[in-house]
């Protein structure tokens, strides 16, 4: 069971440091994260991932900042006790510092997040800079970008070269300078990404990254094959005993059945009134409800 204060960055820290495994989840929606927490998770992610999972998006690009500040706070009436962080939706840091720092006091202030995550390496480490000495916690998020996927050319893995490999490296290290608390790393090769976790101070959490990392994180509607249809992943183990989504999906339709067929409600799921109500309601010839 979840433990009655949240983690906060300098025990994440110290976790890295004594070699504790971080654990990671995202979610959406209240029951969801109640769940997670219940669990024992360390973080909770509101990912933008919601594009896609939840409304079938074929990008996170379609997120707004609207979207993430509800989700946020949905969550975090959820866990009240696990460390939340939110993601920037596209485009709400990569301009003027005023107005990135305007999006990221919403998702504080209004979603009530403890931490935000921004994709991206160098090129966003002044707008970093700025985030964190507002007195906010940032989480970086390098490797596969998916805020990026138009410009990368699709969903590839990354770090499969040297130079690959030296740009990973250069932008680890960028952000931990920059003040990130920790950075994810997605879709990267397992040797890279081990080599990035050594390197740096600061956690490295994987997706995709490999066995190495300090922390794996895992969506919610992956790792529990509750989607329709669900699309399998190689770097994602489920942990569901059956298909979530196809338990769901048999439930409702035995429950179409049930209405169909009148055996829903039964008698068990009904309330019965007074005698004296029915003979008001149907007078003296007491003609039962249900019966018409």
């Amino acid at each position: 069971m979840a433990t009655s204060k949240a983690l906060n960055i300098l025990q994440l820290k110290k976790m890295k440091r004594e070699g504790s495994p971080i654990s990671m989840i995202t979610a959406y929606d209240y029951p969801s994260a109640r769940l997670a927490e219940e669990a024992g998770i360390d973080i909770i992610l509101v990912g933008d991932s919601v594009g896609n999972v939840l409304s079938n998006y074929n990008s996170t690009l379609p997120v707004t900042m609207d979207d993430m500040v509800y989700h946020t706070r949905s969550v975090v009436r959820g866990a009240e006790h696990t460390f939340i962080v939110a993601d920037m939706p596209f485009m709400t840091y990569h301009g003027s510092s005023e107005e990135a720092l305007t999006n990221v006091r919403r998702l504080m202030q209004e979603g009530h997040a403890h931490a935000v995550k921004l994709e991206g390496g160098m090129e966003i480490c002044d707008t970093v800079k700025r985030i964190v000495q507002s007195g906010v916690p940032l989480l970086g998020h390098i490797g596969l970008t998916p805020q990026s996927v138009h410009q990368i050319g699709g969903y590839f893995i990354q770090g499969k070269n040297s130079q690959a490999a030296e740009r990973l490296l250069n932008d680890a290290r960028a952000l931990e300078q920059a003040g990130a608390f920790a950075i994810v790393l997605e879709l990267v090769t397992e040797e890279v990404a081990k080599s990035i976790t050594r390197e740096i101070s600061i956690p490295v959490i994987g997706i995709g990254a490999g066995r190495y990392c300090d922390g794996q994180v895992l969506v919610y509607h992956d790792m529990l094959q509750y989607s329709a249809p669900y699309r399998e992943k190689k770097f994602v183990k489920t942990y569901s005993d059956s298909d979530i989504g196809a338990l769901i999906r048999n439930s409702i339709g035995q429950y179409v059945e049930d209405v169909k067929n009148r055996s829903f409600p039964g008698e068990e799921h009904v309330f019965k009134a007074d005698e004296n109500v029915v003979e008001g309601l149907y007078g003296n010839a007491k003609v039962k409800a249900g019966t018409l």
